[in-house]
């Protein structure tokens, strides 16, 4: 079940294997033991990719190319790999076997392609490499391949003993979502921040899986998220923001000592301002105490005026009425503003039925391949690492998934100040499916016309 969930690229939270391109060659991958994994954790890597690695190694494992090797004497070296040296360690094996390098020589090239390493060490070491190379008289087109690919770890040699170290706490981070999911996202809102994707993406995914999230609560949380069963979570009092620490801290020690009674019991028992209990009462800390909401607010800001409380009428003979219960997108407003993630819809939800001609990315299934569509939703993430030439990457995430778009460099230029500032986007685009991977390549670029939806802040990567 564990490497099954691997191979849908399901690993949002998922140690080394969550970000976009992890999940991108996870379908192509298909891990299927513990081995695969440590593959998986290091070819998309700088030094793999670069060195151009990463694809021929996909090609073969998945029968699309033969397995070869430019020299008998590298069959050892690389035949765990398919022919394809992906770790440090393979590099000076190539060395000594082909080149003669001794240990020392050998550590003393790994020296030189160190992260820290300067360019002229790193220059006059893969120039030796390939003088041995050809002294021992491998063929010039060999000795260059070799020595490109030397080139391409001085970025990022992943050693082998790493992947193996990483593949062990990416296995056992997918198997406690297997089997332990509760467990498996309450540690993760409790850790943050950590990882590709905020606390509002882990609370969607956690619901995705089948789990119940409950809201933050003064009169039931922990600080910490808690475990209450096998399928429900309670949020912790850590999620409010703008809030003393010290004193939500108190709020679980004071409880302990005497269950609060009432909202006015609860005030005067603990040692929040009023503008903290405003920010409790909007997120619903406090909605226990009264009906809904809003009248916790009400409650909370009774010394103000009643005319600057939002949703409070007057009866007839000026008495305050009770006031009215927030509407989905105020609550929805609330949520974000206090807690940055939300228990109830996510906003693209209310706002579907006025959406019909965008796909939801639950639907993706269906597209075919060069199919023109248009996609929106939340930006959850970007990215344009320096090994991708320019091109950027988008997650959209909506109420069923996220989907996975892919922005040329000219239309980044031509549209940057939108995809990097818009908390919404729309995307016209065309489909690319492959052995499991769908993305959507973007031609045009929208923005949401929505003015009420919030959102929390996305996480964006170079």
């Amino acid at each position: 079940a564990t490497y099954a969930m691997l191979q849908r690229a399901d690993t949002v939270g998922v140690f080394q294997v969550e970000s976009r391109a992890q999940m991108a060659t996870l379908p192509r991958m298909r891990p299927a033991c513990f081995y695969d994994l440590v593959i998986q954790v290091a070819i998309i890597r700088p030094g793999p990719i670069q060195g151009d690695l990463a694809h021929p190694y996909l090609r073969r494992r998945n029968g699309e190319e033969a397995v070869t090797y430019d020299d008998d004497r590298l069959r050892p070296v690389l035949e765990r790999t398919l022919g394809i040296p992906l770790f440090q360690e393979q590099m000076l094996q190539i060395a000594m076997v082909m080149a003669d390098f001794s240990g020392d020589d050998a550590e003393e090239l790994r020296r030189a392609l160190s992260f820290h390493r300067s360019d002229e060490r790193m220059h006059r070491a893969v120039r030796r490499l390939r003088e041995a190379l050809l002294a021992k008289g491998t063929r010039p087109e060999v000795a260059e391949r070799i020595v490109r690919s030397v080139g391409s770890f001085a970025l990022y040699g992943f050693p082998e003993s790493h992947a193996i170290s990483f593949a062990l706490l990416a296995y056992a981070s997918a198997w406690l979502k297997v089997h332990r999911a509760a467990e498996f996202f309450a540690a993760l809102l409790n850790n943050q921040p950590m990882g590709f994707y905020s606390p509002a993406t882990v609370v969607r995914d956690a619901r995705r899986h089948g789990l119940r999230i409950r809201p933050v609560c003064v009169r039931s949380s922990d600080w910490d998220t808690r475990v209450d069963d096998d399928t429900t979570l309670r949020l912790g009092l850590r999620q409010v923001h703008g809030v003393s620490r010290p004193a939500l801290e108190a709020v679980p020690r004071e409880r302990a000592r005497r269950s609060f009674a009432s909202l006015e019991d609860f005030r005067s028992r603990t040692g929040f301002d009023r503008d903290e209990l405003r920010i409790l009462a909007r997120t619903g800390a406090l909605a226990e105490f009264t009906d809904h909401r809003r009248a916790a607010l009400w409650e909370v800001s009774r010394p103000v005026r009643d005319a600057e409380l939002p949703g409070t009428d007057r009866e007839a003979d000026g008495a305050p009425a009770v006031p009215a219960p927030m509407d989905p997108v105020e609550r929805l407003q609330a949520d974000y503003a206090g807690l940055r993630l939300t228990t109830g819809p996510h906003p693209m939800s209310l706002v579907r039925d006025r959406l019909p001609d965008l796909w939801r990315a639950a639907d993706l299934s269906q597209v075919r391949h060069g199919q023109r569509i248009r996609v929106g939703g939340q930006v959850i993430c970007r990215q344009r690492p320096g090994t991708a030439k320019g091109i950027c990457f988008v997650s959209l995430e909506d109420e069923t998934g996220i989907t996975n778009v892919i922005v040329s460099p000219a239309l980044f230029e031509s549209e940057r100040l939108r995809i990097t500032s818009e908390p919404f986007l729309t995307v016209d685009g065309t489909a690319q499916v492959r052995q499991g991977t769908i993305h959507i390549r973007a031609t045009r670029i929208g923005r949401l016309p929505f003015t009420e939806l919030q959102t929390a802040p996305s996480h964006d990567f170079g």
